[in-house]
């Protein structure tokens, strides 16, 4: 399912015009971003959260070349799916 759906889907289900289903899908969407950039974790209970994992910098090779490159430190967004959610999937 991509976001074109998920606002298809919205607007059938909770009788919503296309504008109004596209603007609750952005809004979500970017709450969910904005908390991330804060270093926030964000939790939706029974389906996944999302929280972000920081590496430190270290020495890593270019394989092309051999060269030793110097990889900067950086912050990267993970999911962890929920039981409930791993539960349906699972039936």
């Amino acid at each position: 399912m991509n976001k074109l759906e998920l606002i298809s889907v919205l607007k059938q289900r909770a009788d919503l015009t296309k504008t109004e289903a596209a603007e609750i899908v952005e809004i979500f969407f970017d709450s969910l971003t904005e908390a991330l950039a804060n270093d926030e974790r964000v939790e939706i209970r029974g389906l996944c959260s999302f929280f972000i994992k920081e590496y430190k910098s270290y020495t890593g090779r270019n394989p092309k070349t051999g060269a030793k490159v110097t990889i900067p430190a950086k912050k990267l967004p993970f999911f962890k799916c929920g039981k409930e959610l791993k539960e349906r999937v699972d039936f």
